[in-house]
């Protein structure tokens, strides 16, 4: 059989969705590893891995995770200005984050699994791959020493630096260990996308390295197997398989003061290992379609929206139809009503569900008709956190009780020229009846007046007002984060909240 090495390579905090993708290969597709090697922070996954939690554990972990408990501002260094020894400082996560994990470095040190953490010493300029049996808080601490941001380590009197870049993934170590495939988590952005200022220039720096490094590494093993194919002599002299799972997480490598953002991340991670398993093959059993990482008590949110505009019937493009709906005065509006049933879900959730209620007017179609049944996607993307999308799916009968789908679309993105209000407010829709073709197209709107009204309507399901103002906040914080992601990246390319 060929021995598997799990690579978590480094990501920041982005390796939030490594997590999601242990709770599916680790418990719902029981996949099992030979050995595992992590970079940066993702050395704490695996240091819960080398400990033997599950992969359930590890993801609810990071679901769990308050913002502003991860790091400290190194106070005592900032007077030093640009000879600060760091902006911040890890001792969070000695004091909170991993007895909270509840890491026990005894367990680690006796796991039977096998696993190499990688720091950079130096004071020796040496990648040092640390293993399981070696294992302690210090050094688990400067795989994550990230340099300007935190402070080195000092242990047995070296320096000891995040070793993320010299490396993304010791593909090499996996490989001299005797790894035939390498399963990775690739979480490092590959979009190419440079950002002024100091916070953009170093993770641009630090992208550079590590994807340029990642991508030399997969250049080597394709050269070793297609020598070997050829019967020549190759580096490695075996072939080398790479299973690989990557994604653009929505997080910003460190400024992330968001649990929902994280918890979501982890889902996502959840969702993108369902598909990748069942893509290749890999049988797992079903799991929860949500874990809640908050309270049991479910919040809900209301608010109301009122979108108007024409429709042409027989047209299939959004603007022939609008055109043909004024020419005809074939208007439409849309009186909704959105309900939000469990705050915790729906921002948690990559999909950001709620229910649709309320009434589809139409002269055409019988008047003032009554949704039977509706969805909205509030503020979702497809991969790319670049664009964001407001779907409705509503279905309804007509005056003679034939079944209606309505489906429309807001979408916004980052090269936009009419400005982030007309897209947010835009709506391109379509009618078809239930399984057939379009009969007709258009586009609704909502205007200023409705959208300071739907702002006004917005109420609040919980049991005393700070419940309900915090609910507002985290909910406040997902619609203008979301809108940050789209339309102020060059400030920084994921919003902080």
């Amino acid at each position: 059989m060929p021995k598997r090495s799990l690579m978590l390579a480094g990501g920041g905090v982005k390796v939030a969705f490594q997590a999601g993708v242990l709770q599916v290969w680790l418990d719902e597709a029981g996949l099992e590893f030979d050995r595992g090697d992590a970079v940066s922070a993702a050395c704490f996954n695996l240091a819960m891995w080398a400990q033997g939690m599950s992969g359930t554990e590890i993801a609810d972990n990071w679901r769990n995770t308050q913002p502003f408990s991860e790091v400290d501002v190194n106070a005592p260094q900032l007077a030093r200005l640009l000879y600060a020894a760091s902006i911040l400082d890890l001792d969070a996560f000695r004091q909170k984050i991993f007895p909270a994990w509840k890491l026990d470095w005894s367990k680690i040190r006796a796991s039977a699994r096998e696993a190499t953490f990688n720091v950079y010493n130096f004071s020796r300029h040496e990648l040092r791959p640390i293993p399981a049996a070696d294992m302690t808080e210090d050094f688990l601490v400067a795989t994550a020493s990230l340099p300007m941001w935190f402070p080195p380590v000092k242990i047995a009197g070296d320096t000891y630096i995040d070793a993320v870049f010299n490396t993304g993934s010791n593909i090499d170590e996996a490989i001299r260990s005797g790894a035939d495939e390498l399963w990775v988590i690739w979480t490092t952005s590959q979009r190419g996308e440079w950002f002024d200022g100091f916070v953009g220039n170093f993770f641009g720096i630090f992208e550079a390295t590590v994807v340029g490094g990642y991508k030399n590494a997969l250049a080597r093993i394709a050269a070793n197997n297609a020598a070997l194919e050829r019967g020549e002599q190759c580096e490695f002299g075996r072939v080398i398989t790479v299973k690989e799972i990557k994604a653009e997480v929505p997080l910003h490598y460190l400024l992330n003061f968001s649990r929902d953002r994280a918890a979501e991340a982890v889902n996502r991670g959840v969702e993108a290992a369902r598909v990748w398993c069942d893509a290749a093959g890999i049988q797992r059993r079903p799991g929860p379609v949500y874990i809640p990482a908050g309270p049991v008590a479910k919040t809900v949110v209301r608010f109301s929206e009122m979108l108007n505009g024409f429709v042409g019937f027989g047209a299939t493009e959004f603007a022939a139809g609008l055109e043909q709906g004024q020419a005809d005065s074939t208007a439409l509006t849309l009186h909704l009503d959105i309900c939000i049933e469990d705050l915790d879900e729906f921002l948690d959730l990559p999909e950001h569900r709620a229910k649709l209620q309320g009434s589809v007017e139409c002269d055409r179609l019988g008047g003032k008709r009554p949704i039977q049944l509706g969805t909205l996607q509030f503020l979702v993307d497809s991969g790319d956190p670049t664009r964001k999308q407001i779907n409705y799916e509503i279905s309804f009968q007509d005056e003679r009780g034939a079944a209606v789908l309505l489906t429309a679309s807001k979408n916004l993105t980052d090269q936009s020229q009419s400005g982030a209000w007309h897209e947010a407010s835009t709506a391109f829709t379509k009618l078809s009846y239930s399984g057939g073709e379009t009969i007709a197209a258009g586009i609704v709107k909502s205007s200023m007046l409705h959208d300071i009204e739907q702002l006004a309507s917005i109420r609040v399901d919980a049991p005393t007002v700070a419940a309900r103002a915090h609910a507002l906040t985290r909910f406040g914080a997902f619609y203008f984060g979301r809108l940050w992601d789209v339309y102020a990246r060059r400030l920084l390319p994921v919003a902080p909240f």
